[in-house]
Parts: C-alpha cells; structure tokens; sequence
C-alpha cells in the first residue's frame, strides 16, 4: 500500500520565474464552496480563477463524506440542487443524495471545464497585501502573486482571512457572549458517550500507573462549567470510504508509526460488552460505504487538533498524519489484535478500503474533515437564536436545515471513568443565513466574502457548516462579487434587493415554505437518530 502521496502539506519549490495572475476575482479553496462561487460569477462575466492548497478539488464532498448532510432537501436550491441532479445523472436516477467520491469528483471537473474555470494546485499562501481596506494582492510560497478586484476565502481554516486582517474567533464562545443555550462547555448529553464505566488508567484502579493516550485532560481543575467558553474545537475525523466487494476491497494495512496503545479504550470497551465503534455505516451506490465516527470511541480523534485551526502549514501535516495514523490503526487493530474477540475481527475483516478510490492516495481519503476552525466576526454573528428560530435575518442569501451537530471537543477523567465532552445534537427547522455573515466589518476589509469560516458562533456553525450549505454561499457569494464588481463598490455596499433578486433568478431558496410536506426536524430523528455527521 503506497501511502507516500497522502499528506496535507509538501513544500513545493518556489517557481524559477514567479508569475503575476490578475483577474476579477481570485478564490482561495477549491472546495465546493470555491467551486460554485466561481461558476456563479464567471458565468455573470467576471474573470475568475481558483488557487487551491492541496492537488485535489472538491474538499470533503470528493474525499468521503458521500452520506450527503442535506437537512431538508426542499431547502436546496442553485448550483447545490444541480449537484445532485448531476449524480443522478451520473447514476441514472431523477437526483442522488448518497454518492460515490469519484462520482463527485466527476461532476466537478465536468463543470469546472464546462464553465473554463481554471484551478492552479499546490498554492500555499504566504502573504496577503492590503491598501485602505482592500485586498491589493495575495503571494504564495512559489511566488505566484495573484491580483484582484475582488477576493473570496474558500478555504476550511479561513487562512486568507486571517492573513488580510479580519477579526475571527477560535474555540466555543460562552453562552453569554450571544445569550446561546448550547455553546460552550457541554456536559450531560447522551450523545457518543461511553455508554458503561471504563478505567482511564494504564493498570486499571491504579491512578500512579499513568493515563491512557486518546485522554486529553484528567485534572478536576480544568473540567470548567457548562456553557463555559474556552479554545477547544470539535474533534476532526476521516470520512472513509469502504467496501465488503471482495473484487475490490483492499484489507487494512499496519500504518506508519502504529501503536497499539492508542486503542486500549476501545479494547476496555468492547470487553465491557460494547462493540459499536463501526455502526455509523452510511450505504453508498456501488456497495460502499461512508464510515463516520460513532460511540464513545471511534474514529474521530477527540482533542488532537486543537493547534490546527492557526498552526503552520508543517504542524498541520503533523495533525494530518497523526489523524490518518490514529483512524487507519483504529482498523487495523480491530481487524488483527488477538485481544479483540474474534467474532469482531471477522466482522471488521469483511471490509476493507475501496480499491477503485483515491488511487493515488493509497485509497485513502485526501482530505481531513475539518469541522471547524477560524469562525470570522463581521457586523451579524449567526447563533442558536437563528438554528432555533427565536430570531431571524432579512438579508437571507440560503437556508441551513441540518441540526446543530457539535462532536466532542476532549476526553477526559470523571470521578475515575473516561468521559467524553461536547456533543451536542439538537434538531431545527430551516432558517436563512444573513449576507452580513459572510463579508467582513467595512472597517477592516471591503473587497473579501468568506463563504465556509463566516461569521458564525460555534454552536451555529455546527449546523452550518455542510457540505451543500457551503455550495449554496459559495454561489451566493460568487454572485455578490459579481454585482459589486459590475457597479464597482464594496461587498458591503451590495444592495441586498439586486442581490436576492440575482439569486432567486438562478434558483436558490431564500424563505422556508412552511406549507412544504417535509418536517425535517420528524424526518432527522427517523432518518439518523443519535448520530450526528
């Protein structure tokens, strides 16, 4: 198993003769918000082109999260919906919501080279130049500097952002910093909890024998209190694509660097009578699958990214191949450790990575989930007032429907048992997302959207923050470009009824229809109860 290209970050050598590229508009992130806010705005004229850290497109949509986080689907509209008819397209069906990763693969370079968008890879920024508020230039590490009328962060750590001085916030601010019910520090919900006792030191009963590793915290001193604010962040997992096709199933390997250690949790688990760390399978077309993290142990990797959010481009390989060692281990533990009941390891024999995906990457997913990372404050913070409905915007440029869905932050000690914390999942309703929240204060950068880390506290974030969200503020801010650009003035100054008027013309939905036959909040519980993306 060739492994040897699967990272976050190769440093690449800087160009012998640096290029200068000016457009319209230039995106950072060939992600699916990146993707759709190019097509949106080259296709209302402007020259467009994307800048793309990695050497892949599509972020998670195209590593593995093929159980699309779709909330309601009547509240998908645009670019977002034409996705998933283009899968069915792909499939030969009327609209596919669960696909493969090739297959969203497809249907993105089918469109960037239907609409000649052109994507430049492997584009580490390095430095962001701005003039009286306004981004001038961006520079990358091999010297391509990129200039623009207009600039859009598409990227999942909010790096262009950060680097062009906008204010943001990492971590989970406190209830009362927006009067919220379900941020900060969150005890007490069921959700992906250890479900018996489980003995968090090495020689059980015995607290001088040392900790186990996966718990990030055992002093009582640091426990906090509910709904206290703090600078953890929601644990980051891979979305891994499986088969039981014996024709194209590829067993777990041993990775780098195992150390069976890592699962001793988990092996405490099973013994206790719980084996549920695989349950969260979500059938893909083809007999794959889309593995998420389930249960007090699986495969996210609780507290191991709090550095990644503003790390270097270097400690975030470090986290990166730390993740991707700790969850292909996890497999490979369950499938061959003599110590896991037998019956177990059949079961966990009879998958095995999809042959036929990520090629390159030893079939291993490309992208790491980044759940959340820098969150901008611009003039309209989106909380659980928005999620719950207690309040509302009239400057909507797309609607979120997914429940806030926060995975734990640490595992640590209480009361001598491993416990874990964060998880919250609370079913909503959908509701629009402010325009305001995804362009910066006017007094700190005036030609930047930022569709994905937007202005948002992380409660609020854990509901919008998916996948086809993102498409949809991806277009709404490539359309917003668009206008400001064409009447050459600020994102701030976008008169919102051009801009609504401009979105609803290419099908985005903006209102929730209540007389719609679809009570996403009935159908999430049905569809996925307690397991959250």
């Amino acid at each position: 198993m060739d492994f040897s290209q699967l990272h976050y970050y190769v440093s690449m050598p800087e160009a012998t003769e640096p290029i200068a590229i000016k457009r319209d508009l230039i995106i950072y992130g060939a992600t699916p918000a990146g993707i759709t806010a190019a097509i949106s705005a080259k296709r209302m004229g402007l020259s467009v082109i994307i800048a793309e850290f990695g050497g892949h497109i599509g972020g998670m949509t195209a590593s593995g999260l093929g159980a699309s986080d779709s909330g309601a689907k009547e509240a998908i509209g645009g670019l977002a919906r034409q996705f998933f008819q283009e899968l069915g397209t792909y499939y030969d069906t009327d609209e596919q919501w669960t696909f493969e990763p090739k297959a969203a693969n497809y249907v993105f370079e089918k469109w960037l080279k239907n609409d000649e968008i052109e994507v430049i890879f492997h584009q580490h920024l390095l430095e962001v130049k701005t003039e009286n508020c306004r981004i001038k230039e961006i520079t990358m590490e091999d010297g391509t500097t990129y200039l623009g009328g207009y600039f859009i962060d598409a990227s999942y750590e909010g790096d262009l952002l950060a680097k062009a001085g906008v204010t943001y916030f990492v971590g989970r601010e406190s209830n009362a910093t927006y009067k919220e019910t379900y941020n900060g520090i969150q005890f007490g919900h069921p959700h992906h909890q250890f479900k018996t006792w489980i003995d968090p030191y090495v020689v059980e009963g015995d607290p001088s024998s040392g900790i186990l590793p996966g718990i990030t915290e055992s002093s009582h001193e640091t426990l906090g209190y509910q709904g206290q604010g703090d600078q953890r962040i929601q644990a980051y997992n891979f979305r891994i694509c499986l088969t039981k096709d014996p024709a194209n199933r590829v067993p777990f390997p041993k990775p780098p660097s195992y150390d069976r250690d890592r699962y001793i949790i988990l092996l405490r688990y099973i013994h206790a009578g719980v084996w549920d760390a695989m349950n969260l399978h979500k059938m893909l077309p083809n007999g794959k699958t889309d593995l998420n993290n389930y249960g007090g142990f699986s495969t996210d990797n609780i507290g191991m990214n709090y550095e990644w959010p503003e790390g270097s481009y270097e400690t975030r390989e470090r986290i990166f191949q730390d993740h991707f060692t700790y969850t292909l281990g996890m497999l490979y533990f369950l499938a061959n450790d003599e110590d896991v009941p037998q019956v177990i390891r059949q079961e966990v024999n009879e998958w095995g990575l999809a042959r036929d995906e990520f090629e390159e990457t030893g079939h291993w997913p490309h992208q790491l989930y980044i759940r959340e990372a820098r969150r901008m404050i611009s003039d309209y913070v989106m909380t659980d007032h928005n999620c719950l409905g207690d309040t509302s915007v009239e400057d909507s440029i797309g609607l979120a429907s997914y429940q806030m869905d926060s995975h734990h932050c640490r595992r640590l000690i209480i009361d001598g048992r491993v416990y874990n914390e964060g998880d919250v999942e609370v079913p909503i309703a959908p509701y629009p997302i402010s325009y305001r929240s995804i362009r910066p204060k006017a007094g700190e950068c005036t030609n930047l959207l930022v569709p994905v880390c937007l202005s948002s506290s992380h409660i609020a974030y854990g509901s919008i923050r998916m996948e086809p969200v993102f498409m949809i503020l991806g277009q709404s801010a490539g359309t917003a470009a668009a206008l400001a650009h064409h009447h050459s003035i600020t994102v701030q100054d976008v008169p919102y009824e051009q801009l609504k008027n401009a979105l609803e013309a290419c099908g985005q939905v903006l209102q929730w229809d209540e007389s719609i036959e679809d009570d996403p909040i009935q159908r999430m519980k049905s569809t996925f109860g307690n397991n959250s993306i």
